[in-house]
């Protein structure tokens, strides 16, 4: 029995599988060549389906579509230039100096009173270890309320900065960010 490839389906000797084997070599063509059934005085070989490739109702080929004229993307360093001056232009806005005025008026006297509660608490341990030694309750002294007092004043300085972030700084910063993404997007191309 044979299947369609033509090679038997086992059940036979080896030499009548060498005998199929070489009738077969004979029989080979090239795949570049059509199959029996069609031959390239086919009239249907190489018609094109209904549609394709034809003016409506005139049988003949339709033209090839004009392609856009596309304008050439800017070079990897004019980009660069061009970003660099979105970012600068948003660096002198308005908006931006407000942005950087309301953090400084933020963090520079708070860094200023903490870095003073700071040093006053070091001076103070190394200068004066008489004042610090004095109990406040039961086996407290001073040195030691002084101490958590940095830590808790720590965690103040921390909450008060996210608060401030948070009421005066944040949504003029993200409208900044969001003009500064939409002049670079229109810059990229993108929609």
């Amino acid at each position: 029995m044979q299947s369609s490839n033509g090679r038997s389906r086992g059940g036979g000797s080896a030499e009548s599988s060498a005998s199929q084997a070489q009738q077969q070599v004979g029989r080979q063509r090239s795949p570049i060549e059509p199959s029996e059934g069609a031959g390239y005085d086919d009239p249907w070989y190489d018609a094109l389906a209904s549609g394709w490739g034809e003016l409506a109702g005139t049988g003949g080929p339709a033209p090839l579509p004009t392609p856009e004229v596309v304008p050439p993307r800017p070079t990897a360093a004019e980009q660069a230039a061009a970003t660099a001056d979105i970012y600068l232009e948003v660096q002198r806005s308005a908006a931006f100096r407000e942005v950087r005025s309301r953090y400084r008026r933020f963090v520079v006297p708070a860094c200023a009173i903490f870095f003073s509660w700071y040093v006053a608490y070091v001076v103070t341990a190394t200068a004066a270890p008489g004042l610090m030694a004095v109990r406040v309750v039961g086996s407290v002294n001073v040195a030691m309320v002084a101490g958590l007092g940095q830590f808790l004043s720590t965690f103040v300085l921390a909450w008060a900065y996210a608060r401030h972030a948070r009421l005066r700084r944040d949504r003029a910063a993200l409208e900044l960010r969001w003009d500064t993404q939409e002049m670079t997007r229109g810059l990229r191309g993108g929609a």
